[in-house]
């Protein structure tokens, strides 16, 4: 593999590993976005499409996609506006997966109840910018300057031990399920952002006719994404029921309505948000809804 023969291709970043590594995998097939990687490189060519993968670190990939290196790519929010990158690409779409917060921990049974308690202390994150700017405002905030003002130490990881080693006074880390920061003794005093996978594309891209390929994947994605958040149920009811019934299953747009054979009954499909389904069905059972049915969604197009 040469630069030539990437050259007519739209390169897309994907986080090479981590948190955001195998879902993105599951986004690209359910995508129908076909490759085979070796395990030696981290480039590897689209069979079905005229993409070249480029497997980056995801802390890397807005940097390579804002610079115009890397046409699109999927990487955390918070990493974007971490590396500065917001006003060099455009957030195609939110992908619903990697959600977590990037919060303030301080030691469960330290003295630090609050943020403003924590202003002018010993901070140790690897969330530099983000972090400086939020306590870089309530500094201003206190009018606070040189020595007095608080202190940012970065880490590469194991954020969660600064406190207890004696290292910080507080931490700033992303946070999914809060265990490994309650096993560390910490707590939550603050969130700073929430965030979650993001695509991505540069507002330079390499070639403007890459536009069209560009609106393909993120129309496949959205599929994806739609197909993993919603389920179609469908349902027998009665003409004099329908109204009730139509407004539990709205539909994305509105509820698909036909005529049964039986007079004075219809059947409905329509789409509901797979977490409510339960609930959804207990309410038509309510209405008088027979026969009612819950189809999981491989794929779809909204």
């Amino acid at each position: 593999m040469n630069l030539e023969t990437l050259d007519s291709r739209l390169l897309f970043a994907i986080p090479k590993k981590g948190r955001l590594h195998e879902k993105c995998l599951q986004l690209l097939s359910g995508a129908d976005i076909q490759f085979r990687k070796s395990h030696r490189l981290d480039v590897c060519l689209v069979m079905n499409l005229p993409i070249a993968l480029i497997f980056l670190p995801a802390a890397d990939i807005p940097s390579f996609v804002g610079n115009g290196n890397v046409d699109i790519g999927i990487t955390g929010h918070d990493v974007v506006l971490e590396a500065g990158m917001q006003n060099k690409i455009t957030e195609v779409q939110r992908l619903g997966f990697g959600k977590c917060a990037l919060q303030i921990q301080v030691p469960e049974h330290g003295s630090i109840q609050s943020v403003e308690q924590l202003v002018g202390k010993r901070i140790v994150t690897s969330f530099e910018v983000l972090s400086g700017e939020y306590f870089g405002k309530l500094d201003d905030q206190l009018q606070l300057t040189g020595d007095q003002r608080t202190k940012i130490q970065y880490v590469g990881g194991s954020v969660e031990v600064a406190c207890a080693l004696g290292l910080a006074d507080g931490i700033v880390d992303l946070v999914e399920s809060g265990e490994t920061m309650r096993a560390a003794g910490l707590r939550a005093i603050s969130t700073v952002l929430e965030t979650e996978a993001v695509l991505i594309k540069s507002n330079t891209l390499s070639r403007a006719d890459h536009t069209p390929l560009i609106d393909l994947v993120a129309s496949r994605i959205a599929g994806v994404v739609a197909a993993e958040k919603y389920v179609v149920c469908s349902y027998n009811i009665s003409r004099e029921a329908l109204p009730l019934a139509i407004q539990i299953t709205p539909g994305r747009r509105a509820p698909t309505i036909s005529p049964l054979e039986q007079e004075g009954w219809v059947a409905v499909n329509a789409m509901v948000l797979k977490k409510d389904s339960a609930r959804v069905m207990d309410e038509l059972v309510k209405t008088g809804a027979q026969d009612i049915l819950i189809f999981n969604l491989d794929n779809c197009r909204v």
